[in-house]
């Protein structure tokens, strides 16, 4: 098979993963949270949700003399995990937790588990969409007026300083991803409402040295193109290009 060949015979094999990984995330994130954490975790899936999912979620066999790269984050990284493995193919063995990462308070719940034994060579992380959604008592998600912000921006901020505490102990590169746009419409969030996290973020980010990945900016620049209507999700391509900047930023950090 000639080169050309091989590359358009990978972009379809991206493009159908990746769109079963982007419309099981859209599932999952409108799914209500449920379970014991007063942060939630999602509604377990089905079999064929599994299966569906599976690719991104899978264990990852290391090869032991390549870095390991760890992805945490919500829906959105769900759908650029499958192509930042495939461009970082040869160069990185690329981990992620097998579930939504959430909010922060989840994180902090959660994060021991997610870090595992190591070691991380690169960890490139995303806290937002879920903590500036508004919830009612049943786990819904509802406009401002019928609920509650599930972690407010000062509790948000505190709670980022702790995870990159915890964080930079691995002695990990570490980047943060911008938190990507709210639009119009949105079910649980307000338009906007990104920009005063992602502010706290970068304050949080400056003081502590961490490096940032700006998706925020390029998604806003593409958003008629690459995100879906009245929803904070992706299309296919557009989880495709988001990938090509996380992976941008991953390499800056392993190449010396």
């Amino acid at each position: 098979m000639k080169t050309s060949s091989r590359r358009l015979a990978l972009r379809w094999w991206l493009a159908a993963t990746i769109s079963l990984g982007w419309l099981l995330a859209v599932g999952m994130a409108a799914a209500g949270p449920t379970g014991p954490s007063k942060y939630g975790t999602f509604q377990p899936m089905t079999p064929a949700q599994a299966q569906a999912v599976r690719p991104a979620f899978a264990e990852v066999a290391d090869i032991p003399a390549l870095p390991r790269v760890l992805l945490i984050g919500d829906s959105i990284s769900i759908g650029y995990t499958l192509a930042v493995r495939a461009q970082l193919a040869g160069r990185a063995n690329v981990h992620r937790p097998s579930e939504n990462c959430g909010s922060t308070g989840y994180g902090l719940e959660r994060l021991e588990t997610w870090l595992g034994a190591g070691p991380w060579a690169v960890i490139h992380f995303n806290f937002g969409l879920h903590d500036l959604k508004y919830l009612d008592a049943q786990g819904n998600y509802v406009t401002p007026e019928q609920g509650q912000q599930l972690v407010p921006v000062g509790e948000y901020e505190a709670n980022l300083r702790k995870l990159v505490q915890r964080l930079q102990q691995t002695g990990a590169q570490l980047i943060f991803a911008t938190t990507t746009p709210i639009p119009a419409g949105s079910a649980g969030r307000v338009e906007g409402s990104e920009l005063i996290y992602n502010a706290a973020a970068g304050r949080v980010m400056r003081s502590m040295k961490v490096a940032v990945d700006d998706l925020h900016a390029h998604a806003l620049a593409r958003q008629g193109t690459i995100q879906l209507p009245k929803n904070v999700h992706f299309t296919p391509a557009g989880s495709e290009e988001l990938a090509e900047l996380v992976t941008q930023s991953i390499l800056s950090k392993l190449t010396p």
